[in-house]
C-alpha cells in the first residue's frame, strides 16, 4: 500500500507541476524568411526562395541584447557545409523583432543554405534552413 501511495503522491505532483508551468518548444529567438519587409509587414515569408535578395527575421520574446551582428549563410555541398557569405549589421539592444535587409544579403546560387544570426563574437543566437532555386 505504501508504494502506490508513493506513486499516487508522484503522479499529482507531475501532474501540478505540467499545468503550472508553461512549455514552448522553441523558448529562444527564431529566425526566418520573407521576400522583403515593407509598410505593411512581411511579405512572402517561406523557406524556398528564387536565387537573389532575402530579407531574414528574427523574432524573441524577449530583447537580443545584440549591437553589432552578422548574418552567415553556409551552403550544403552534399556533404556538409562550406562557407557562402557573412553580412555585417548594426542594430540596438532593446530590439527583440529585427528584419535583416541588405544588397549583399543575397543568393545567386541554387542550393541549400543554412543561415545564423551570430553576435559581435561570433556565437550563435539563432539559426534555420532555406533554399533557394532558379
Amino acid at each position: 500500500m505504501r508504494k502506490s501511495t508513493l506513486f499516487f503522491y508522484a503522479l499529482a505532483l507531475t501532474l501540478i507541476i505540467g499545468l503550472t508551468s508553461e512549455l514552448k518548444a522553441q523558448n529562444g529567438p527564431v529566425l526566418y524568411f520573407c521576400e522583403r519587409y515593407g509598410a505593411s509587414g512581411e511579405v512572402g515569408i517561406g523557406d524556398r526562395f528564387y536565387t537573389g535578395p532575402v530579407t531574414v527575421m528574427v523574432k524573441c520574446d524577449y530583447a537580443l541584447g545584440l549591437r553589432d551582428c552578422s548574418i552567415q549563410l553556409d551552403r550544403y555541398n552534399g556533404y556538409s557545409f562550406d562557407y557562402y557569405k557573412k553580412v555585417n549589421f548594426s542594430v540596438t539592444p532593446d530590439m527583440n523583432y529585427i528584419y535583416f535587409s541588405d544588397p549583399e544579403l543575397r543568393v545567386d546560387s541554387p542550393g541549400i543554405y543554412r543561415c545564423f544570426l551570430l553576435d559581435s563574437r561570433g556565437n550563435n543566437v539563432a539559426s534555420s534552413l532555406i533554399e533557394f532555386i532558379r
